[in-house]
């Protein structure tokens, strides 16, 4: 296959472990967009299924409510909130001491902002092996591998 991966590739990857999930595939998500909804509709039923655990940080749910709070989209904030606190198989980690040391330390090394130094942090406490995203800024680290949506 030359290196490409396909979507049944990736998400056979990962089945029956621990994914964190930044905030892009979210909103990609929730929004359907059309390039990415193919592979984040099986990502999201896998979970409801239970193949996969997720965690995402409490700075997902800051992230995906600021537009719908300034548009007074209070239906798309309602459904930002069943999936992030309510979906079995998705944690939403609050910003402890151990996490934000941890992005501290990542931010040293990095020069990461603030919100992706939590979100890799969350990942990396909370013991995910990947993390599905599309922000080719984040730094590829050993411990953590990318799942980049464009890449998939």
């Amino acid at each position: 296959m030359g290196g490409v991966t396909t979507r049944r590739d990736w998400l056979g990857e990962i089945r029956g472990q621990i994914v964190a999930l930044d905030t892009a595939p979210l909103i990609y998500y929730i929004e359907e967009h059309p390039l990415y909804l193919p592979h984040l509709d099986p990502f999201f039923e896998a979970i409801d299924r239970g193949e996969i655990r997720v965690v995402t940080s409490t700075v997902t749910l800051m992230e995906v409510l600021v537009q719908p709070l300034q548009r007074g989209n209070f239906r798309v904030v309602e459904r930002y909130r069943k999936i992030l606190l309510d979906v079995a198989g998705l944690r939403t980690v609050p910003v402890t001491t151990t996490v934000a040391e941890e992005a501290a330390r990542l931010r040293a090394a990095h020069r990461l902002a603030p919100p992706d130094a939590f979100q890799l942090a969350t990942a990396i406490t909370e013991g995910a092996t990947a993390i599905l995203t599309n922000d080719l800024r984040l730094p590829r680290l050993a411990s953590l591998p990318l799942l980049i949506l464009d890449e998939l």
